[in-house]
């Protein structure tokens, strides 16, 4: 298995490690719920440098990722800021979700996820060849994350910054972006391996506590936010994976990937959405849900330390009621269907 430069960190610091995707990652350090409800209610950090950093170069950057993503980083020219978008391939399908950066003066940087980087690689060079545009893929980059509602708080020990949501501050040593997969005010710090472990040191020693990858899948379940792989994959497009948000049609001459295949996608029959439920017992991705004139399956399902009930995503028939129930163990338990985000639905 591949592991970060922070390994040793996680392994004699009561990492619980086990195998994520091929990478050796801390699962938690002792208590998954006390990590969840250390960042609901403070701060804690991630190491997420498993990830994949792909920096570009070249004149035609974004004529590339304008055609390469449905949305539009025309939208992000102005200033240094992030875009959140799905990558499609030409059926539609989601190869991936990403976050890609405008570094300033039309240059560009993608973080995706670490099952998909090698894909990654191959696709964007592909694709990026026609514009001469280089792909940099930043094999051993560091990038850990700060997420809490004391993150700032917390950053300001090292860096004085006021960034919105969703914008970048950039020196010469670090890339810290107001980003996250928490629900939660935080920030992404991208830097050298060096640079990051002088970083994770200073957070530590000033007390803030290492999280593990089960907090932050039952944190980003609260929040709504898709895992690829789960919630989204190469079998789904993004309007019945709650992103057609994502999908920007403003520019009528813009062709992006999957553009075509989209169209007929748009009044889409399934639509993902959340349930929880007041019973007990976890329902588990590939459960059936039932309703009145329907029928769904569980993407995602956890138990939520913030709202103290079972939640997850399902993907369903477009016309859906406010309940419906699954069978769990054999027992029939009824569930509530709501949006995605349980931190705005269940407050």
């Amino acid at each position: 298995m591949k592991k970060t430069y922070l390994n040793e960190f996680h392994s004699t610091h009561d990492g619980n490690l086990v195998d994520f995707s091929g990478w050796e990652m801390p699962i938690n350090y002792g208590s998954q719920i006390n990590e969840h409800n250390e960042v609901r209610t403070n701060v804690g950090i991630f190491d997420v440098s498993h990830m994949a950093v792909f920096d570009f170069s070249g004149d035609n950057q974004v004529e590339f990722l304008k055609e390469l993503l449905p949305n539009d980083v025309t939208k992000i020219l102005n200033s240094k800021r992030a875009l959140y978008s799905p990558l499609l391939n030409e059926n539609g399908g989601i190869l991936d979700d990403l976050i890609v950066y405008h570094t300033g003066n039309n240059h560009f940087r993608i973080i995706s996820n670490c099952a998909t980087r090698q894909q990654n690689n191959d696709w964007f060079n592909e694709k990026a060849e026609k514009f001469e545009v280089k792909v940099n893929f930043q094999d051993d980059a560091s990038i850990i994350a700060i997420q809490g509602p004391n993150s700032d708080k917390v950053l300001s020990t090292l860096y004085s910054l006021d960034l919105k949501n969703f914008h970048i501050y950039q020196d010469d040593e670090v890339m810290i972006a107001r980003t996250g997969y928490t629900g939660e005010i935080g920030f992404e710090i991208i830097s050298n391996q060096k640079k990051g472990l002088e970083l994770w040191n200073h957070f530590i020693s000033k007390g803030v506590k290492p999280i593990g990858l089960a907090a932050r899948d039952t944190l980003r379940l609260e929040a709504g936010l898709n895992l690829y792989g789960s919630d989204m994959t190469i079998n789904n497009h993004p309007y019945e994976s709650n992103l057609g948000w994502t999908i920007d049609n403003s520019d009528e001459n813009r062709n992006y990937i999957g553009k075509n295949s989209l169209a007929i996608e748009a009044e889409s029959k399934k639509k993902l959405i959340g349930f929880y439920t007041e019973e007990r017992g976890v329902l588990r991705a590939g459960s059936k849900v039932h309703f009145a004139g329907g029928e769904g399956i569980v993407t995602s399902g956890t138990w939520s330390p913030t709202f103290k009930k079972n939640i997850g995503f399902c993907r369903v028939d477009a016309n859906y009621p406010a309940q419906g129930n699954a069978l769990l163990r054999d027992k029939e338990i009824n569930l509530h269907f709501c949006e995605t985000n349980f931190l705005k639905h269940l407050k």
